[in-house]
C-alpha cells in the first residue's frame, strides 16, 4: 500500500497528510504502481469528458480533456518532454544533450514539442466518436504511465545520480510483463481488436524509443521518461483514429 501510495503522490497533483504520506522510502516500490496509477487518471478524465459533452462542443472538450491530462500531473511529463527535446535535438555530444536536460529553461525545441504534441491530442481526441473517445482517454494515461515502466526495465540509469536513479533498485525486464497485461486488458475491454492494437503499438513505440534513448545518451533519464509518456499517450488515439474506417 505505501509503495501505491508513493506512485499516487510521485505521478499526480495529489500529496497525503503528513502521518499517512508513505515517505521517500517507499518510491523504490512504486514503478510496478504506475499504469494503475494511469488507468485511475484515465476513469477520472474520461468521466469528466463525458460530462462536458453534455455542455460544449467536441473541440472544446478535447482541449479541456488535454488539459485535464497534463494538470493531473501537474505538469511533470510535459515538462520533461520540452528538456528531452532541447537535448536530444541539440545536436551536441552526450554529456552536453545531459547538461542541456538539466537546464531549466526551455529553449525552442521544447516549446515546440510542446505544441506539436498537445495539438496533436487534440485534433486526434477530436476526430473520435462519444464510444471510442471514452475508452481511448481510459487507455491513453495508461499507456504513457506503462511506459514508465517499460523504459526503466530496458535501460540503464543515463546520470551518475538523480531523482529517477531510485527505481534502479528494482529494475528488471519481467516488469514489463504486469505493464503490458493491464494495457491489453484496458484495451481488449474497451475497444476489442482496435483494443489490443492500440496496447500493443503503445508498447512497441516505447520499445521503439527506449532504443533511440539507448543510441542517443546511453539511457534513460527523468525527463525522457516524461517525454517517453506524452509521446506514448499519442499511440492510442491515433490507432483508434486510424481504424476507425474500419469500425
Amino acid at each position: 500500500m505505501r509503495s501505491f501510495l508513493s506512485a499516487v503522490q510521485f505521478l499526480t497533483i495529489l500529496r497525503l497528510p503528513g502521518r499517512f504520506s508513505p515517505g521517500d522510502d517507499a518510491l523504490h516500490g512504486a514503478p510496478p504502481y504506475f499504469p494503475v496509477v494511469g488507468l485511475l487518471i484515465g476513469i477520472v478524465v474520461a468521466a469528466i469528458d463525458r460530462a462536458f459533452g453534455y455542455f460544449v462542443p467536441v473541440s472544446v472538450g478535447s482541449v479541456l480533456a488535454v488539459i485535464l491530462l497534463v494538470a493531473a500531473s501537474g505538469g511533470l511529463h510535459i515538462d520533461g518532454l520540452a528538456d528531452t527535446a532541447d537535448g536530444l535535438f541539440s545536436s551536441r555530444p552526450r554529456e552536453k544533450m545531459l547538461e542541456i536536460m538539466r537546464d531549466s529553461r526551455t529553449g525552442p525545441m521544447g516549446v515546440l514539442a510542446i505544441v506539436c504534441v498537445v495539438s496533436l491530442k487534440i485534433a486526434l481526441l477530436s476526430s473520435l466518436n462519444v464510444l471510442d473517445r471514452f475508452w481511448t482517454l481510459l487507455l491513453i494515461p495508461t499507456a504513457g504511465r506503462a511506459a514508465l515502466v517499460f523504459v526503466m526495465a530496458l535501460l540503464p540509469y543515463a546520470r551518475q545520480e538523480g531523482l529517477a536513479d531510485v527505481f534502479q533498485r528494482r529494475r528488471s525486464r519481467t516488469s514489463l510483463i504486469w505493464p503490458f497485461l493491464l494495457l491489453l486488458l484496458v484495451g481488449g475491454l474497451g475497444g476489442g481488436f482496435r483494443g489490443f492494437v492500440a496496447a500493443t503499438a503503445s508498447f512497441l513505440f516505447a520499445w521503439l524509443f527506449s532504443l533511440y534513448l539507448k543510441k542517443k545518451i546511453g539511457g534513460y533519464t527523468g525527463d525522457t521518461l516524461g517525454a517517453g509518456c506524452e509521446l506514448t499517450e499519442l499511440v492510442p488515439p491515433l490507432v483508434v483514429s486510424v481504424t476507425m474506417g474500419g469500425a
